[in-house]
């Protein structure tokens, strides 16, 4: 009498053990992941090559950098649409003091230095003026784009052909790309910060409800700032990498990356609203948006109809999110 249902408990296994699965943060977009690979492998001949998978994995370097940036203020409740113009202006700015002749690793540092600060203005801008941070980091935006179009006049910084520099953005380590190192250990760093720290519990205990997180202790005004200041940080990381892979800076450097880097950070699992961040999720999500373009680039598809596509994908994908919040809270 026990073996049929002992039999049936083994066949259901693999089912509640896919169900756990994906009921995990950031299961959704991975599973989307998974989708999207076997289509495009079905579909291409050259999709699952090892060239093709490292040209995909070294282009999300960027938007996955930003986004782990945006994970942490998203998780806080806020936004930032200053993240494009902050890569544009670190990599600029590393650009420029190295080819006046400063030394090319302390150019690097000062431009993170430069970002951070960046952050840390949106910070000021969003706590002690009390600016919604839509507003504050669209004005950023502005400012910054502005900065840049007065001091390059819409012409590139060519010329950066320095071998230490070019290893940031093209090097190898034995067979993994620089940047795809770099990336991981930032993702180790801030995972670490984001689940095993107070400052991590903060975040999210703002992004839950700031009124609370105020009346237990927590100094919202500094952890905010603390916030945008990593996330500019991490931009001007993603900036000066950008710059050393195309061995110059441009003037639109970053332009439109915000949207790809808030995309992916909502379609990796963090709530809009605040309060859940999903670090893992982020970065799945960035290789994500630069796997579909790399797809539609090799379906033969016009760059006119990209936007299209990765548009409805996004609608599609915060849409179903969103269904989802709204379920567990009715559970």
């Amino acid at each position: 009498m026990n073996a049929p249902t002992a039999t049936a408990s083994s066949w259901l296994a693999p089912i509640k053990g896919l169900g756990r699965f994906v009921r995990l943060p950031g299961a959704g977009v991975t599973i989307s992941y998974l989708v999207l690979c076997l289509i495009l492998w079905l579909v291409t001949d050259t999709f699952l090559t090892v060239g093709n998978l490292t040209i995909v994995l070294r282009q999300s370097v960027m938007v996955a950098i930003m986004a782990i940036g945006m994970t942490l203020v998203i998780g806080m409740g806020e936004i930032d649409l200053s993240v494009g113009a902050i890569l544009g202006i670190g990599g600029l700015s590393a650009a420029i003091w190295i080819q006046q002749g400063m030394n090319i690793y302390l150019a690097i540092i000062c431009a993170c230095v430069l970002g951070a600060a960046i952050g840390m203005c949106n910070g000021v801008l969003v706590t002690y003026l009390r600016l919604p941070s839509f507003v504050a980091t669209l004005g950023s935006m502005s400012v910054l784009r502005g900065i840049i179009m007065v001091i390059t006049g819409g012409v590139p910084v060519y010329g950066l052909r320095y071998p230490e520099f070019q290893f940031l953005g093209q090097g190898f380590i034995g067979p993994f790309p620089v940047p795809v190192i770099i990336l991981a250990v930032l993702f180790a760093v801030f995972c670490f910060v984001l689940y095993r720290t107070p400052f991590g519990r903060y975040v999210l205990s703002i992004g839950s409800n700031a009124q609370a997180a105020r009346l237990v202790g927590i100094r919202l005004t500094g952890i905010r700032i603390a916030t945008y200041a990593i996330t500019g940080f991490l931009c001007a990381v993603a900036g000066v990498i950008l710059a050393s892979r195309s061995e110059a800076a441009t003037a639109d450097a970053g332009s439109g990356m915000e949207l790809d880097v808030i995309a992916a950070t909502i379609i990796g699992g963090t709530v809009m609203t605040g309060g859940k961040a999903v670090m893992y999720g982020s970065i799945v999500g960035a290789v994500l948006m630069t796997t579909i373009r790399n797809g539609l680039n090799l379906l033969g598809v016009s760059p006119l109809w990209h936007q299209v596509v990765i548009g409805a994908f996004i609608l599609i994908s915060v849409a179903g999110s969103m269904l989802t919040v709204k379920r567990s809270e009715g559970e």
